[in-house]
């Protein structure tokens, strides 16, 4: 069995602008779905925010090893147990890749503790990624450096915690820079986000894009087990510290109760 890969996207662009629609027929997680799944050791599958919890049952989850999300119009949508339920599996072990806009993502926020905000413009324009980080698994296959001729502008300062690398710097045709490509470590999980991606844009169709979001999975994947509860604070009793200690004063829990939260 390979890598198991679930997209998540938003799917409301597709339905409601013309543009979007064209470029992509059946929605932007189609198209990443079916690059994923013309190549070797990936099993890509697609939800969408309409379905019931958005596709992303317990049960999904579970067999989900590596999470791709898409999202833009809105993450307000995106229901609050849903969004619990997929950082308790990064905090287990599941990879996660999320990709241009959802950024701003109620999944992504949670997990960076931060605000998670740029600055943006939507003219068209040039955009040439950088590789930072040359060995990089993510970065496997690309040159120094690769071009998309219409991209949406996102720039500089980014909201988000010092990344554990960076693997892409983006420069625009207007000036700016990016660090487009960015890896965390969550819990258990691996984070990778990645910046191109605007909805008019055939960007999910170009080769590097595409080849990035590939080694990504790879990169993101943990073989290991995941774990059962990540958010499991136990009351450890003396009986069963250890060393050996004798109770001294005066607590505020009993034996085997639940800590405050």
């Amino acid at each position: 069995m390979g890598i198991r890969v679930t997209v998540y996207g938003e799917n409301v662009h597709e339905k409601k602008n013309r543009t979007v629609a064209d470029l992509y027929p059946e929605g932007m997680h189609a198209a990443i779905a079916g690059a994923l799944n013309r190549g070797e050791g990936i099993e890509a599958t697609t939800v969408t925010l309409q379905e019931p919890e958005h596709g992303l049952t317990a049960e999904k989850l579970a067999q989900t090893d590596v999470l791709i999300w898409w999202g833009h119009a809105a993450h307000g949508d995106v229901q609050d147990a849903v969004v619990d339920r997929v950082c308790d599996a990064v905090w287990g072990g599941m990879g996660m890749i999320f990709l241009h806009s959802a950024h701003f993502s109620k999944p992504f926020k949670r997990l960076m503790g931060s605000p998670c905000n740029l600055t943006w413009r939507e003219a068209g324009e040039r955009e040439r990624l950088w590789v930072t980080s040359r060995n990089h698994p993510i970065a496997a296959g690309i040159g120094d450096s690769f071009e998309l001729e219409n991209e949406e502008m996102y720039g500089e300062p980014f909201g988000v915690p010092e990344p554990l690398e960076t693997v892409f710097v983006s420069w625009f045709q207007g000036g700016e820079v990016f660090r487009s490509g960015l890896t965390y470590k969550r819990g258990a999980g691996n984070v990778f986000y990645f910046r191109p991606g605007h909805e008019t844009y055939p960007t999910y169709h170009d080769a590097n894009v595409q080849r990035v979001i590939r080694n990504g999975v790879n990169w993101a994947y943990n073989p290991a087990a995941r774990i059962a509860d990540p958010s499991a604070a136990p009351n450890i009793t003396v009986d069963i510290a250890p060393e050996k200690i004798v109770e001294r004063g005066p607590k505020l829990h009993q034996d085997g109760e639940e800590g405050l939260r």
